[in-house]
């Protein structure tokens, strides 16, 4: 009577181990599954952008796989969860090396400041070298103009360069008018404030200076016939002190062939900006 009982109760201990072993077996099963099928879409969503994250799940899968299924021995739940935590830190930190060596050094980096700046625990921080700032040298100015050697030209090649310089440095409706018939008028324009100044070119050698008689020719039609509010009169060579006493007498701005040459460069005053009769 008594061996039959005990038979029946080691039955029913051997009925319960098997269960529970069948419960945590098919539990451990389905996590894996999941683990596998959600690797498994995210490797396939992010292998056509990101090479090195499709490699780092890999990674996490086959960690979770060989945590699984090392040994025939149970296992408990803490040691699984701490043999995964480090199959996903070991795996962070080699996805963390492959973006590095992968991407190309950016322009600008930030540098992590703290131990968990890049989060989880990945033993030693990375620390990004940022490139060397190579100082920017200053720009160059742009060219205004171009050296020239105004007694060079012929007369319509001299009232051309005095035109450009009227309009580089700001005036408005420059036409070269000279000819015959011009009344003594060469480049006539309106300045930036809305003056109009007539502009007599006299390209002469430097022994031939611009006379008396030049100054009144051009004073007898610059205002009453052009209606000046500036009349100069621009040579390459110079004045005769008759010429520079008319001039002064009549409002004319005079200017010689130094004069010339600095307004060119940029720093004499033009001829709008110049007192009449300087010479």
């Amino acid at each position: 009577m008594a061996v039959p009982a005990r038979a029946r109760r080691t039955a029913r201990r051997s009925r319960r181990f098997e269960l529970r072993a069948t419960a945590l077996y098919f539990a451990l099963l389905a996590v894996i599954i999941a683990l596998v099928g959600a690797a498994a879409r995210t490797t396939a969503a992010a292998a056509a952008h990101r090479p090195a994250w499709a490699l780092a799940l890999a990674l996490v899968c086959v960690g979770a796989v060989m945590a699984g299924c090392r040994g025939k021995r149970r296992i408990s739940a803490a040691a699984i969860a701490r043999r995964a935590a480090a199959a996903l830190d070991e795996a962070t930190q080699t996805a963390v090396e492959a973006l590095d060596a992968a991407s190309p050094a950016p322009a600008v980096a930030l540098v992590p400041a703290g131990a968990g700046a890049c989060g989880g625990r990945l033993g030693a921080d990375p620390t990004v070298v940022l490139p060397e700032r190579v100082p920017e040298s200053a720009p160059e100015a742009p060219a205004d103009t171009v050296e020239i050697a105004h007694e060079d030209l012929d007369p319509d090649e001299f009232e051309q360069a005095v035109a450009e310089l009227c309009r580089r440095d700001g005036c408005l409706d420059v036409d070269v008018v000279g000819g015959a018939g011009d009344l003594g008028a060469d480049v006539v324009a309106r300045t930036p404030d809305g003056r109009t100044v007539v502009i007599q070119c006299k390209r002469y050698c430097d022994g031939n200076r611009v006379g008396s008689q030049d100054l009144q020719r051009f004073g007898g039609t610059c205002f009453t016939v052009h209606g000046a509010d500036v009349a100069a009169v621009v040579t390459t060579s110079d004045f005769t002190a008759p010429a520079l006493e008319y001039a002064e007498q009549c409002g004319i701005v005079c200017v010689d062939g130094q004069q010339l040459r600095h307004w060119h460069e940029g720093t004499g005053p033009r001829p709008w900006e110049a007192q009449p009769s300087a010479g």
